[in-house]
């Protein structure tokens, strides 16, 4: 069954049209053919929202043709049309030179006919051109077969595949988990044997998919699990094998690594959730301590904090950005606390302003995870986790200052009144308010802040004198026991 040539852009047939007047081939190629070709299949997939163009014309060509190009890639062939609202990639059919470095082609060479171009792709799924003009779809490798029987296989030799590419190894297990497919045995072998390949790959490629098959896998267990059989989790978070088989406590069914991997397919498909999701728990073996009481079950006091470091360590390997790093982290660090009923209002209000605001629905969500991971005491947790969310949700109205900024005074304020100079000693006085607004919101009027100014000039005189390392503010945190994990 061929693809439904609706599903084609208007915008992109143009581009296929203008070719084609030049006396050119213009097929489109690729992952788009795929996903259509699924659709026809009658799989439910989203359309694909990117189409490549592969053609005999060469970049210079294209140029001419079409009155808006960018070269994006000229030297490799690519270039992109500018054509209505779309970007649409024009790559000359091209054959490659020897992979020297496990990673790109010594050379191009630009081909005159379709099928060469497909035989240099990764799996024959994504080795497919189609022509939605004329009708008529290129498969030379079987790659609607494969489809139709839920397989995923490379090109040729897969383990030479492989070996061109470091990245390939973990494309087939980002595919198979995404598009739920199976790995044909000789990809699946090949993806243990090209693994001193893959680590030649810079860490952002790696981060690109994994991104992927956090996000879109379905469920991304699936890749997970594959990641860890075929050794490639070992080259990426190698802090996770720690967690496999590693034993819990009465409060889990399952051992640490099946509890995460149920975490992140019970997560909301967000990326900082789930790679919350997926790196909670990862210091759990590393702070574990033997049951005295209980033959065989383990206490993990601390995972969390443990674990947020581990995080931030893992996530800047992998290049993720300095913020995506501190979020992760911080839901992490913040996962694991049991709420109390009996909490007075200021309790929650400080652990609102440890937490923030903004992070509070990502929090929910991870910890409605963890919970529903555990397997056991689930109905349990989750009234918990309901009764805290509802009980921060009206705190959260009351509160009139969680933060420095919210306070009804500033720092031009506290320097004025005091007649104070720029410096530190403005930061530990305005800390000071803030801690006696969380107390009591009501306090929180210029005229009431200014008027406690003096008094908290001279707490935090005396605090200093007698030697504090501190600003005389109380900590926020939350008192109460961590959860039974």
């Amino acid at each position: 069954m061929l693809p439904d040539p609706s599903a084609v852009p208007a915008d992109v047939l143009a581009v296929l049209r203008g070719l084609r007047a030049a006396g050119k081939q213009a097929f489109i190629a690729g992952g788009a053919v795929r996903d259509l070709v699924r659709l026809a299949q009658g799989y439910k997939a989203k359309p694909p929202q990117d189409f490549d163009v592969a053609t005999d014309a060469l970049p210079e060509e294209v140029a001419k043709f079409f009155p808006r190009v960018i070269p994006t890639g000229a030297q490799h062939g690519t270039v992109t049309v500018l054509s209505g609202e779309h970007k649409v990639e024009v790559t000359t059919f091209r054959g490659e030179g020897p992979y020297l470095d496990g990673r790109r082609p010594s050379s191009v060479t630009f081909l005159g006919d379709i099928e060469g171009d497909l035989a240099r792709r990764d799996f024959t799924v994504n080795a497919m051109a189609w022509d939605p003009i004329e009708g008529v779809l290129r498969d030379p490798f079987g790659g609607v077969e494969d489809l139709r029987r839920c397989r995923l296989r490379a090109v040729g030799n897969a383990l030479a595949r492989f070996q061109e590419d470091g990245l390939r190894p973990l494309r087939a297990v980002r595919f198979a988990c995404t598009l739920r497919l199976a790995i044909e045995p000789d990809t699946r072998r090949a993806i243990s044997q090209a693994l001193e390949t893959f680590s030649r790959v810079a860490q952002e490629r790696v981060r690109d998919e994994l991104i992927k098959l956090l996000v879109r896998g379905d469920p991304p267990s699936r890749g997970l699990r594959l990641l860890l059989r075929t050794g490639l989790l070992g080259r990426i978070i190698p802090e996770l094998l720690e967690s496999v088989h590693f034993v819990q406590n009465r409060y889990h069914a399952y051992d640490v690594w099946r509890h995460t991997l149920r975490c992140v397919d019970y997560a909301a498909p967000d990326l900082e959730v789930r790679l919350a999701a997926l790196l909670h728990d990862v210091a759990k073996p590393r702070c574990a301590a033997a049951k005295a009481d209980a033959p065989g079950e383990h206490t993990f006091y601390d995972h969390e904090k443990t674990g947020a470091e581990l995080a931030e360590q893992i996530l800047q390997r992998l290049r993720f950005p300095r913020r995506e790093v501190e979020r992760v982290a911080l839901l992490v660090r913040e996962h694991n606390w049991h709420y109390q009923p009996e909490w007075n209002d200021a309790t929650v209000r400080r652990t609102l302003a440890r937490i923030g605001p903004a992070e509070l629905p990502a929090l929910w969500e991870l910890r409605r995870a963890d919970l529903k991971a555990r397997g056991r005491f689930v109905e349990e947790g989750l009234k918990n986790q309901a009764e805290a969310e509802d009980r921060f949700a009206r705190e959260l109205l009351r509160a009139s200052a969680l933060k420095v900024t919210d306070l009804a005074v500033s720092g031009e304020d506290v320097m004025r009144e005091l007649r104070l100079r720029p410096g530190p000693e403005v930061g530990r006085i305005l800390a000071w308010l803030l801690d006696r607004v969380i107390d009591d919101p009501d306090l929180n009027t210029r005229e009431v802040l200014i008027r406690l100014l003096p008094e908290a000039l001279e707490k935090l005189s005396t605090a200093n004198s007698q030697g504090s390392l501190r600003s005389g503010a109380r900590e926020n945190t939350a008192p109460g026991g961590r959860r039974g994990k």
